[in-house]
C-alpha cells in the first residue's frame, strides 16, 4: 500500500491541518515517537498506533515501510512539518530496503512559521533555518552556517537551541552571531512550548538572548539589520513601505 508522512503541527491539536487529519483518518496504523503519539492518542482512539523513543527513528521508519509492503496503510507522524528536520526523508531512505511502496508527503505547520506568528512577523524577508543540535552535525559545520547567514544579513531560525546535554549552544551560537558583525541590540525572539500548555513568547535584544534560559520546546529568531520592534512585537520589514519613499 503506501506511506504518508504526516506533519502534526507543534501543537499537533489547533494547528493539525485538513490534509494531515484526513490522512490519519485514512491510515489503518500510525506510527511515530512516543510523545508524538501520545498527543494524537485521544484524537483517534480507534487507530492502531506503535511507537518507539528517542533515537529509535530509524527502527520506526523501518517499521512502517515494512508494514505498507505487506499491504498496510501506514502514516507516520512527526512534530511540525515532516519535511523539515522531520522523518520525510529517512522514510524515502529506508525504503530503498524494501519492494516499492507508495510514499506520500503531508505538510504540516512548522515552528519557524508557528512560532514566527506569536512573535509577529520576524520572517517576512530572506530567512535561513539552523538547527543547533550537533547529533548529526559537527558544530564546526553549524558554527560555519551561522556566520554565513550573519554575514548575508539573513533573519535567523534556530532550533533545538538547547538540551540537558548542550546547556550552553545557545550562547555559544550568539557569541558566533556577535563576532560575525550583529550588533548587540539585534532585535531577536523566542517562543516557547508552541502551540501547547505554558505557550510563552518574548522579544529581547540579541545581547540579553545570550542569558536566556531555552530548552528543546524552544524556537529562537535573530533579526537581520532591517528588524525592529513594533507595538512590542518582533518585525522584519519587506520593503513595501520602503520602495514608497
Amino acid at each position: 500500500m503506501r506511506v504518508t508522512v504526516v506533519g502534526l503541527g507543534p501543537g499537533a491539536g489547533e494547528d493539525l491541518t485538513g490534509r494531515a487529519r484526513r490522512a490519519l483518518e485514512e491510515a489503518d496504523l500510525i506510527v511515530g515517537y512516543t510523545a508524538y503519539i501520545a498527543l494524537i492518542r485521544e484524537m483517534f482512539p480507534d487507530k492502531e498506533m506503535r511507537s518507539t523513543g528517542m533515537r529509535r527513528e530509524v527502527d520506526r521508519c523501518r517499521e512502517a515501510v515494512a508494514a505498507a509492503a505487506e499491504g498496510r496503510d501506514v502514516a507516520v507522524v512527526c512534530s511540525g512539518d515532516a519535511g523539515i528536520y522531520g522523518m520525510a526523508s529517512l522514510v524515502y531512505e529506508v525504503s530503498q530496503e524494501f519492494p516499492p511502496v507508495e510514499i506520500h508527503v503531508v505538510p504540516g505547520v512548522t515552528a519557524a512559521s508557528g512560532g514566527a506568528a506569536l512573535l509577529g512577523a520576524p520572517l517576512n524577508h530572506d530567512f535561513a533555518v539552523i538547527s543547533l543540535s550537533d547529533l548529526l552535525t559537527p558544530w564546526e559545520k553549524i558554527a560555519q552556517r551561522l556566520r554565513c547567514a550573519a554575514q548575508a544579513d539573513f533573519a535567523i531560525c534556530l532550533y533545538n537551541p538547547s538540551s540537558r546535554h548542550r546547556p550552553d549552544y545557545l550562547r555559544r551560537a550568539c557569541d558566533i552571531l556577535l563576532e560575525a558583525g550583529l550588533p548587540p541590540e539585534t532585535v531577536c525572539g523566542y517562543v516557547q512550548n508552541i502551540g501547547r500548555e505554558g505557550e510563552r513568547a518574548v522579544v529581547l535584544p540579541l545581547g540579553a538572548l545570550q542569558e536566556a534560559r531555552v530548552d528543546m520546546f524552544t524556537t529562537v529568531f535573530v533579526g537581520n539589520s532591517q528588524t525592529r520592534t513594533i507595538g512590542g512585537r518582533m518585525v522584519t520589514p519587506r520593503g513595501y513601505l520602503q520602495r514608497e519613499d
